[in-house]
């Protein structure tokens, strides 16, 4: 009986596992069939995109941010497979050299993503995303070379992140992560396409971009408390070096606001600014001062200096108000210190009331020097020794004594009047004392020691000409000792007396003349020789190389985007640059070549009596080495960066104009191929001419 039911049950149990497996071979068919789909569409029919040439080798494929990070760069460069998905965190389609920058984001960490062709699909910040690519190295750490990007929809950026100090980031060991810091913004600068934010942390500043959002306002963020998500970048040397460090911010939904700014930055007490930086009214980095005086300086958008009664102090605005010498004005600013003194920076003002008339206080060099009278209102007599009205600012160069000084007014606020200052002058000076502290001796019993100073003139009316060069000429002197010769033996002890007066005239004029001589051909703020020297020295270089058939070259050197290190850091580090890149040149170059300054930021050096004119190759090539390591200033490092043009012939070839012109050509096409390289003058330059 019970095998005539199994007999019975058999055929359909046969069927029913049939179908079963029928429909499991259903399902596996279906499977195959999306997984074929999901596959990028360049993987599937074109065997020869990049994705199918990456080269496997029998190489494990990395999968995760961290595993492609952490690669040494050795390993970097062997271009190790790579497949990951996740985030970016930070797109700009133009990062300035015409490629994207792009930072990608997964579970394990972040890295950087090195696109140098078109994009096929359209990116943005918050794209889900899958990249295959290979390692490759960057300008500081592992990227991904080579990438072929899909877009697979949209996802949220990293909620949290770890929170990093100025000190942590400068190590280089967060490089592309995704990190938090917190602190003050100071400063917004908007560019046509960019923002850089300016936030003072504990440990102090840095700076921050992002990508411009159409109809976004960023003014109201000045003086906010926020906390901000951003990439850290490094900034590197053309070596690879990492010189200082930076954050990419996506946009502005990153970007926390802790603490709102004030919508009245005036609306607190004004602090007296006798009180500034002492221990009963110390300052905190991360909001602005509001501080109240009258006016006893301005110089349109760049700075301003008030005097409340108790003493002065100067800011740097870049606020171009027109106000007058004595109008009341509340100003709010952040404090700090420059030259052992404090400031204002990132100011802005208003006028609160009447002007009163500012009272400057007669003094002498010695007792500048002694201390006291940094950012007050001052009046000096001195001598006249040189001048340069060259350069941006109209500067006189004085005597008191034994202590030289410098008197500076912008051009824009110079007239006509000084062209009639005349060398010799006995002058007096008014403006606002600006003091320079002595670096070898820093403190003195806890107080810092002033080396030298300056005086920052408001108009051609702060000089008045109280004496003018005296009318004794040596030929004056002769004529007068010829009438002298004709006189009577009765006047003779008279002649003896005047003879010794004119003689000591003549000692004074000379000096005067060697002084003056001296101002005219070096560059007053560098030392180096001026146009008219180089010229003098060209000329006799070319008579040598002639006569002993040797070379000779001219090499034209220019700074990179200095106009941007005067608006980021200010004008006294543009001067420092200028001084530390004239001493950097002469160190480079041999003791008989010659280094001048023709204006601004642009240099040119001579190298005469060659036996190889490649040595002016390898010169060159120092040059712009020595020119790319960066420049302390204030506690910071400013990053500099130098074009060069090379122009080396040989005796029978050369011509003073030709040597320039060629030079200037090779600048021109370094500066055109990226900056921060030299270019020998070759033929073809001589089509090209600067726009």
């Amino acid at each position: 009986m019970n095998m005539t039911r199994i007999r019975r049950a058999l055929p359909s149990a046969v069927c029913r596992l049939v179908v079963r497996c029928g429909v499991l071979l259903m399902a596996a068919a279906l499977l195959l069939a999306w997984l074929h789909a999901e596959r990028p569409r360049s993987e599937a029919t074109a065997p020869n995109s990049k994705s199918a040439r990456i080269p496997a080798n029998g190489l494990r494929t990395l999968t995760t941010a961290r595993e492609a990070h952490s690669l040494t760069s050795e390993e970097a460069t062997r271009a190790l497979p790579i497949h990951l998905r996740g985030v970016v965190t930070y797109f700009d389609p133009d990062f300035g050299s015409g490629q994207p920058a792009i930072f990608f984001h997964d579970a394990t960490g972040c890295i950087f993503i090195k696109q140098t062709s078109k994009l096929t699909e359209q990116l943005f910040t918050g794209a889900l995303v899958d990249v295959r690519g290979v390692s490759a190295p960057g300008g500081f750490g592992p990227v991904v070379g080579n990438p072929e990007i899909r877009v697979l929809g949209r996802a949220p950026l990293p909620p949290n992140a770890p929170r990093v100090s100025l000190a942590t980031l400068k190590t280089g060991a967060e490089d592309a992560q995704w990190v938090e810091v917190e602190g003050s913004i100071h400063r917004i600068i908007e560019y046509p396409h960019s923002v850089t934010l300016l936030l003072e942390m504990e440990d102090g500043p840095i700076d921050i971009t992002m990508v411009k959002e159409a109809g976004a306002t960023y003014s109201n963020l000045v003086d906010a408390q926020v906390r901000i998500h951003a990439n850290a970048a490094p900034t590197v040397n053309a070596d690879g070096q990492m010189i200082g460090v930076h954050l990419q911010l996506p946009n502005l939904s990153a970007l926390h606001i802790l603490q709102r700014a004030p919508a009245d930055p005036f609306a607190g007490p004004a602090v007296p600014l006798a009180s500034l930086l002492h221990l009963g009214h110390f300052f905190t980095p991360f909001h602005r001062t509001h501080l109240r005086g009258n006016v006893t300086l301005q110089w349109p958008g760049s700075s301003l200096c008030i005097r409340d009664g108790t003493r002065g102090i100067c800011t740097q605005t870049s606020q171009a108000t027109p106000v007058a010498v004595g109008d009341l004005v509340d100003v709010a600013g952040f404090v700090d210190t420059e030259n052992s003194v404090p400031v204002i920076t990132d100011a802005v003002f208003r006028i609160a009331g009447n002007s009163r008339p500012a009272v400057p206080q007669p003094v002498t060099a010695d007792k500048i020097l002694g201390g006291g009278f940094s950012s007050e209102l001052i009046q000096i007599d001195g001598q006249l020794i040189g001048y340069d009205l060259t350069s941006s600012e109209a500067t006189l160069q004085l005597s008191s004594g034994d202590t030289l000084f410098p008197a500076i007014l912008p051009k824009s606020l110079a007239g006509s009047e000084v062209s009639a200052w005349r060398v010799g002058s006995k002058l007096r000076v008014t403006g606002i004392c600006s003091v320079s502290i002595d670096v070898q001796s820093r403190v003195r019993a806890g107080v810092t020691v002033t080396k030298s100073f300056r005086v920052l003139m408001r108009s051609p009316a702060d000089v008045t000409i109280l004496e003018r060069p005296s009318w004794w000429t040596p030929t004056h002197a002769i004529l007068l000792l010829a009438l002298a010769l004709a006189a009577t033996l009765a006047v003779l002890g008279w002649v003896v007396v005047l003879r010794k007066r004119v003689e000591h005239q003549a000692v004074l004029l000379r000096e005067s003349e060697r002084l003056f001589r001296h101002m005219a051909l070096h560059d007053a703020l560098t030392g180096l020789a001026t146009r008219l020297l180089l010229q003098d020295r060209l000329d006799v270089a070319l008579a040598s190389a002639r006569r002993r058939r040797r070379g000779l070259a001219v090499l034209m050197v220019d700074l990179d985007r200095f106009k941007e290190i005067n608006d980021t850091y200010g004008h006294p580090a543009g001067d420092e640059v200028l001084r530390v890149t004239a001493n950097r040149l002469l160190e480079v170059v041999r003791g008989e070549d010659t280094v001048a300054r023709l204006g601004g930021d642009e240099f040119v050096v001579l190298l005469q009596d060659l036996s190889d004119l490649h040595a002016a190759e390898s010169i060159a090539a120092k040059i712009v080495e020595v020119l790319a390591v960066a420049i302390p200033f204030d506690e910071r490092q400013i990053p500099i960066s130098a074009s060069v043009g090379v122009c080396a012939l040989a005796a029978e070839e050369i011509d003073a104009h030709d040597l320039l012109k060629n030079a200037d050509a090779a600048l021109y096409r370094a500066k055109e191929s990226g900056r921060n390289r030299f270019q020998v003058f070759a033929r073809e330059f001589d089509s090209l001419h600067r726009p």
